[in-house]
């Protein structure tokens, strides 16, 4: 971890929130004038959509059922592990863009489902913000989270995660229900190997609780809403946490453990704001120290 050059990892799986978590983080850098640059996880794949699905028919036909985008034999672990200790070292690395839509190929000039070249990032800035699936990853081979000095898990859990999964990809992909469940299995035993596992390396989690019946996600009709969910915040080292002002700033919350406070799902930025902000200008103050 670096003083001078502070990184802060979103690590969720897909579907969690983290874009959302990302626009909470922009506010608090514009308010507090804040100089991030970022990296997007999206970059670190190592097929371009084409050749994923290439990939992906030549897996099923070895037999391998389980070829997903969460595993470290379809994302480059060891060039992100890299970015972030040049980051650290020297304050700046090097990323790319993977495109998603016309709006984002319109911007870069290349095809939807395809990488920018690789580029150095701006030098000069306060802070490197990661947001992706692997912000937090340990492998036998590299240590993603050791180079992070702010980690934060944001993960729904499993069943609200699928209804999400379903929903979007229902809706803005044409996908059968049939399609994403054999989606979800597939990509279960890396789920479970690689996404998982990064949340006991991560500072802050933020999980949201549906408060309604999501027993059968696969014929739920709509995703639960922020007022039909609970949020719980669990912190890693909860020495320094002012429990009380938390208490008092979010009503209806309470504590269910010693390092863990529940607050209502509609509350979830205004609880971001107010548990991040102090950290991120730690991290400032820290840096600024320096020179």
């Amino acid at each position: 971890m670096s003083r001078k050059h502070p990184i802060i990892s979103i690590t969720g799986s897909s579907g969690a929130g983290t874009t959302s978590v990302k626009k909470t983080f922009e506010q608090i850098f514009f308010r507090e004038r804040v100089n991030a640059v970022y990296i997007e996880g999206d970059a670190f794949h190592r097929y371009d959509r084409a050749e994923m699905r290439t990939q992906m028919a030549k897996e099923a036909e070895r037999g391998n059922k389980h070829f997903s985008h969460f595993s470290p034999e379809t994302n480059l672990f060891e060039e992100l592990e890299r970015a972030f200790r040049d980051y650290g070292e020297t304050g700046t690395a090097v990323t790319r863009h993977y495109i998603h839509d016309a709006e984002e190929s319109a911007l870069h000039g290349a095809p939807p489902g395809t990488f920018t070249e690789w580029e150095r990032l701006p030098e000069n800035s306060d802070l490197l913000f990661y947001e992706g699936l692997h912000g937090a990853v340990v492998t036998d081979k590299v240590n993603v989270a050791r180079y992070a000095d702010l980690k934060i898990g944001v993960v729904p859990v499993i069943n609200l995660e699928w209804i999400q999964k379903l929903h979007r990809d229902r809706s803005a992909r044409g996908y059968s229900t049939e399609a994403v469940t054999d989606t979800i299995l597939r990509r279960m035993p890396d789920y479970i190997h690689y996404i998982c596992p990064q949340f006991t390396e991560t500072d802050i989690n933020f999980q949201r609780v549906p408060t309604v019946d999501t027993s059968n996600p696969f014929i739920a009709r709509w995703i639960p809403t922020p007022d039909e969910s609970m949020v719980v915040i669990r912190f890693k080292n909860p020495r320094g946490i002012d429990f009380p002002y938390l208490l008092s700033m979010l009503p209806h919350s309470f504590m269910s453990r010693a390092n863990s406070i529940v607050c209502p799902g509609a509350k979830l930025d205004l609880a971001m704001q107010l548990i991040l902000t102090p950290l991120i200008m730690q991290l400032i103050e820290r840096k600024r120290s320096l020179k």
